[in-house]
């Protein structure tokens, strides 16, 4: 193998890495997220981690945020509670920011 080879391979990893740690701090976030939507539904703990786990799934049925921002805002607003879609924006992003530092304290 030649020094490119190895360069390329080693970018290859820290892509794959990279791609990997991506995919599982959405998933913390989203799963933060819907715990922080099961509190102001007022659900039990155990249905607290089975809704967040539902937010979890929603996320893939099509890129980006809005699947998650839908179904969270047509959750709250099923069950009675006063949100916009401002509110779960901004719970989004301090979600996000959350995920990410539990993601880094996890790695050490």
């Amino acid at each position: 193998m030649t020094t490119f080879d190895d360069r390329e391979k080693a970018f290859e990893n820290m892509y794959a890495r990279d791609q990997e740690l991506q995919f599982r701090t959405i998933a913390r976030r989203n799963r933060l997220l819907g715990h922080w939507a099961a509190k102001l539904m007022g659900l039990t703990e155990v249905e607290a981690e089975s809704y967040a786990k539902d937010v979890i799934h929603s996320d893939f049925e099509e890129a980006g945020d809005e699947d998650v921002v839908r179904k969270i805002l047509g959750d709250l607003t099923s069950a009675g509670v006063e949100c916009d879609e401002a509110r779960i924006r901004e719970a989004l992003a301090h979600k996000t920011v959350e995920a990410r530092r539990q993601m880094i304290e996890a790695q050490g």
